[in-house]
């Protein structure tokens, strides 16, 4: 038997804030993931309410990204020495006897009555897509795939790149971007089991060779209460090098694989600026180069060797 939920908790304001502020997120933010006001999440934290619906803690819970017990209030029950207790005749011993013999029958039912299996946590899986070359200075595409055994009611994908690398634009849209830091995080309502996240990453001019290129990130769900997540597992390197993101080989050429797997990303991520019109001319002209100077990449002949 699954144990009823109650129909609101108390929460502790005071914890809320110190956990949005430690993870550097805004009331908007958060806000946005339990679907309230700003104004409420303020009110919460102020605790100007002492309790809010359960489903609503769940939903902090998981935009906080904690388990519920750490927003919840802790209060023990402490027992009053100064109580009266009541001395009942001896001859009503027989009603303690009865109500003794039917603790103890109760007792031995839930002892020995099978217990519910424990429900499953969700298993998450979420895979990055890496292209094998980046140029200083210029953007390249990230790719994201996220999958649930089962559906969700909500979950949060966070990536954190390396320093000095900007998010230029993503599909869908970033629900929170802490530029300073390099995180960034999505929240999905009721998404699909399988679930695609595309963004676009600019490199810094002045990268050095040896910077470490680690694009790191985690999948958040928090249903009932318990927190499950899956690190964002990387396919591929990637290498700080004068060749265009999409060329896989780095052989200076765009060829017929490479413009057919392309044509299939701009349908998936329609709304990422993609530059397919340079790309394309590339594939048609047959080769490219780099302008370190220009920091772009400019269609040219193929040497006839």
């Amino acid at each position: 038997m699954e144990p009823l939920n109650p129909p609101s908790v108390a929460i502790d304001g005071n914890v809320i804030r110190r956990i949005r502020e430690e993870k550097r997120l805004t009331q908007l933010y958060v806000a946005k993931v339990v679907g309230v006001t700003t104004d409420t999440v303020s009110r919460w934290e102020n605790n100007s309410y002492p309790t809010i619906k359960w489903d609503n803690a769940l939903k902090l819970a998981e935009g906080l990204e904690v388990d519920l017990t750490e927003i919840l209030k802790k209060e023990d029950v402490a027992d009053n020495p100064d109580a009266n207790v009541s001395i009942k005749p001896k001859k009503q011993n027989w009603i303690y006897l009865l109500l003794l013999f039917g603790v103890t029958l109760t007792a031995l039912i839930f002892l020995l009555w099978p217990p519910d299996p424990p429900s499953a946590v969700p298993v998450l899986q979420a895979k990055r897509f890496l292209p094998p070359f980046a140029a200083p200075g210029s953007q390249i595409l990230i790719q994201v795939k996220l999958s649930a055994e089962k559906p969700l009611r909500g979950m949060i994908l966070k990536e954190t790149f390396p320093p000095g690398w900007h998010l230029v634009a993503a599909e869908p849209v970033v629900s929170h971007l802490d530029a300073d830091r390099g995180v960034a995080r999505w929240i999905f309502r009721k998404p699909l089991l399988k679930t695609g996240v595309y963004y676009i990453l600019e490199v810094p001019e002045g990268v050095e060779p040896d910077s470490d290129l680690t694009i790191s990130g985690e999948l958040i769900a928090n249903p009932e209460g318990q927190r499950s997540s899956a690190l964002v597992q990387s396919v591929g390197t990637m290498q700080l090098e004068p060749f265009h993101w999409s060329d896989k080989n780095g052989d200076w050429i765009i060829d017929d694989l490479e413009i057919l797997e392309l044509s299939d990303l701009t349908e998936e991520a329609q709304s990422l600026n993609l530059d397919w019109d340079l790309i394309e001319m590339i594939w048609e002209t047959g080769a490219y180069r780099w302008d370190s100077g220009t920091k772009k990449f400019t269609p040219v002949q193929p040497v006839s060797e």
